[in-house]
């Protein structure tokens, strides 16, 4: 297995089990505790994880681009609920939106009303929300599970059948020079079929993950229609953003 994989993988087993030892991932991975340090130091030098005794823990505990596997997080939510009250705003009756897996969208789904909405979605906990709203049009591409997640070839060739009219979008960080990025490649194609589906990409990432950069990224910020986060995002950060002409909104701001 190639470092880019083992890479993956370790973080794929912290996202489940937020601290793992040397000699769990040693025999997970089948390679020895040399290789497993080395690794583990190369993420850390990315700012992935931490160093522990033994072992290693996630470096932000809190900075999922998707939902752990038992409960959705609450850390924030006042902001990515102030998020999803903007991105609202931008869905019209008959629209066909999509919904990437995350907190903020779940957020989305929870303010979306009991309307004529078409809502493509590979989350569990926001199909979850949406089968009790009985006018909206729940469309689920399949896949296997990964955490709280639908996804596999099958699913993205669905995705890429489809009209979507806007597709909004999670990350794990945002970053000017590396875009958009998540943990784990398992997700990615799923996320790229939305992108390249959709007419309007839409991120809506809260202002805790400018400047942070996970393991993988999976789109340009020039691919983006627009960027809503909360206005807790400092000025200068703003101003970076703007400078290189990343179309972002603040919600909360009138």
């Amino acid at each position: 297995m190639n470092p880019i994989l083992r890479h993956e993988k370790i973080m794929e087993v912290l996202l489940n089990n937020k601290e793992v030892s040397v000699t769990e991932l040693s025999d997970i991975l089948n390679v020895t505790g040399k290789t497993i340090r080395e690794d583990l130091t190369r993420l850390e030098e990315q700012g992935l994880i931490r160093r522990i005794h033994g072992g290693a823990v996630l470096a932000q505990a809190d900075q999922f681009g998707i939902l752990p596997s038992k409960e959705p997080l609450s850390r924030h939510l006042d902001m990515k609920r102030s998020i999803a009250a903007e991105a609202i705003k931008r869905i019209l009756p008959g629209d066909v939106i999509a919904l990437d897996g995350g907190s903020t969208t779940l957020e989305i789904a929870r303010l979306l009303p009991n309307q004529r909405l078409t809502v493509i979605t590979n989350d569990v906990y926001i199909i979850s929300e949406l089968s009790k709203k009985d006018k909206v049009n729940l469309v689920v591409p399949g896949g296997y599970r990964v955490r709280n997640m639908l996804t596999g070839p099958e699913a993205v060739a669905y995705v890429k059948e489809l009209n979507i009219h806007k597709a909004f979008i999670s990350a794990t960080g945002v970053h000017l020079e590396h875009g958009l990025t998540i943990y784990t490649g398992e997700l990615i194609a799923f996320k790229r079929a939305l992108i390249d589906t959709a007419r309007e990409t839409i991120a809506v990432i809260d202002h805790h993950k400018f400047g942070q950069t996970a393991l993988r990224t999976f789109a340009e910020l020039h691919e983006l229609s627009t960027l809503i986060t909360d206005n807790g995002l400092p000025e200068d950060t703003l101003a970076q953003f703007r400078n290189a002409d990343v179309p972002i909104e603040l919600s909360g701001v009138h």
